[in-house]
């Protein structure tokens, strides 16, 4: 009976904001949709900017459960300009909540709004989220040699051309490093010894083309690169063992108490465009990495293990960043489920936004 009490206690920490999340979604869905209907007849950059405030209200929304739901502690290295910014977020991949931290940072600089994603391709089919993230700016990508540089550059310019504000969210390694993929590392660290570029050890070797892209699609429009390394303090094992990152249930069930995040501004000037010495500067900046994990995890330094070089600033998130996002947007949606009416609208949404995700799949491959 205690067990079983236990486990129901543990599984609600993470279905409850996971049913808020999801359960907010439809009466969001309606409210970006009837903007998208009245803004037709205006200019694109109007849209834009009020698009990004409705993106805002959902994404503080989902910071409320990830930070003050959850109480995890944000230790940030690094400066963080005061002002909003144009530019790409280039950052180490280990798990599914690793879009959440890109959110943490931009919360902090006033620019939630602006955050848009390359995406794999795959995420396309999430109802709802996968269409309306295209919308709002994301572009998919498929690996290798099915890569369709056309579309993503003409994605990326048609958002700069009307002016939208950009915090371009990108993780060159492609997939996520775990630890425990052996075959995933090794052939990671076997094409960049074919390559002849230095083997890493606690990142995957970063692929550089929608980085480079987004680089030469914007470059007018950005001010900088935010290159950006995150340790979970969870995936350093009593033995000193690094273990997988957190995925979202589990950083929602308060499994992840400490979040590192080392910052680096690199102003737009600095980097080179030419592919071979961008290629070169990806994977210099990706060797800093490297020997900023390879610290937190094996540094024999008690003052470096489990720790960035630099002072740490622990940088709380105040619940008047979330909270009014929570209630409206919970306000928004308990009309659709206490009536008859309004519980089939809310299906019916869902249902819609599934059908326009399979339309726009289908229609735009």
């Amino acid at each position: 009976m205690l067990l079983s009490l236990v486990v129901h206690t543990y599984s609600l920490r993470y279905w409850f904001p996971a049913t808020v999340m999801l359960g907010t979604a439809p009466a969001y869905l309606l409210s970006w949709g009837a903007w998208r209907l009245l803004s037709t007849v205006l200019p694109a950059r109007v849209y834009h900017k009020l698009d990004d405030r409705l993106y805002c209200m959902y994404q503080s929304m989902v910071l409320f459960f990830f930070e003050n739901y959850t109480g995890v502690e944000v230790i940030i290295y690094g400066d963080i300009p005061k002002n909003k910014e144009n530019v790409i977020y280039l950052s180490n991949h280990q798990c599914t909540a690793d879009w959440i931290i890109a959110d943490m940072l931009a919360i902090r600089q006033s620019a939630l709004g602006h955050v848009r994603y390359v995406l794999k391709d795959g995420l396309k089919w999430l109802p709802l989220y996968g269409w309306y993230f295209s919308q709002h700016g994301g572009a998919y990508v498929k690996r290798s040699a099915k890569f369709n540089e056309i579309t993503m550059k003409k994605k990326l310019q048609t958002q700069t051309k009307c002016g939208a504000p950009m915090y371009l969210v990108i993780f060159p390694e492609g997939t996520r490093y775990n630890p425990e993929l052996k075959s995933v590392i090794a052939e990671s660290q076997a094409f960049a010894t074919k390559e002849g570029l230095a083997v890493l050890k606690h990142t995957l070797t970063p692929r550089m083309k929608a980085s480079h892209i987004a680089l030469n699609a914007m470059n007018d429009h950005l001010d900088a690169i935010y290159d950006v390394t995150v340790a979970y303090e969870s995936t350093l094992s009593a033995s000193g063992q690094r273990r997988p990152a957190p995925s979202m249930p589990e950083f929602l069930c308060k499994e992840c108490p400490r979040v590192h995040i080392y910052f680096d501004r690199v102003d737009i000037k600095e980097i080179p465009s030419e592919p071979l010495f961008f290629r070169r500067w990806l994977h210099e900046r990706f060797e800093i990495k490297d020997r900023l994990l390879t610290d937190f995890y094996e540094s024999e330094d008690a003052d470096k293990i489990r720790t960035f070089p630099g002072e740490g600033k622990h940088s709380p998130l105040s619940l008047s960043k979330t909270l009014p996002s929570m209630v409206i947007l919970g306000g928004l949606t308990l009309p659709l489920l206490l009536t008859e009416s309004g519980r089939k609208v809310y299906v019916g949404t869902w249902l819609y936004g599934t059908l326009l995700g399979w339309l726009w799949v289908n229609a735009f491959p």
